[in-house]
């Protein structure tokens, strides 16, 4: 799409439940989310993906999912959004509508149901049969990136704008 935008939205990866005590702003990930996000990082290197911004929820496991993947992001500018955990998709959809024309690109970096619920709002309802998005639609699993591309501006973004790229969840990655 000439002039268009690009949306990842990374779920984070799994997190540990040994500490039934412990906040859930505050849980960190399990040794498979640490694999996960290692598995994701690797992807984003092969396939070239960095986006402009990274707008990532200030809960401990979505910010040790963005260290998971800091290799393939290095440089790339960090907004850690309350709106992200303490919102939900409407809070989500604000924020992409709020970054500025020059920005190309997005990763978002959050929690189900928020981005799961998101990404099918998103999505061109043209696309309601492709296979990627009934196994988005199936379950949207934890370190699992969809990407959407859009050729609105992100003020204009609205649901069934967008594009589904790709929906890779951490099994479908070698190394993981």
């Amino acid at each position: 799409m000439t002039g268009s935008r690009t949306i990842h939205l990374l779920r984070h990866a799994k997190s540990s439940w040994d500490d039934p005590g412990l906040a859930d702003l505050r849980r960190p990930l399990a040794a498979r989310g640490r694999r996960a996000a290692k598995a994701v990082r690797a992807h984003l290197e092969e396939e070239g993906i960095v986006p402009d911004v990274i707008l990532c929820s200030p809960a401990t496991r979505t910010r040790q999912t963005l260290d998971g993947i800091s290799g393939a992001v290095d440089g790339v500018p960090v907004q850690i959004e309350e709106g992200i955990y303490f919102g939900g998709e409407l809070a989500v959809l604000g924020l992409l509508r709020s970054l500025p024309r020059s920005c190309r690109s997005v990763m978002v970096i959050g929690h189900n149901p928020t981005l799961e619920e998101l990404a099918v709002d998103l999505l061109d309802p043209d696309q309601d049969h492709h296979p990627s998005v009934d196994r988005m639609r199936g379950k949207y699993p934890t370190a699992a990136l969809a990407t959407f591309e859009t050729s609105d501006q992100w003020s204009h973004l609205e649901p069934g704008g967008c594009r589904l790229v790709s929906f890779v969840r951490p099994k479908d990655l070698p190394g993981y």
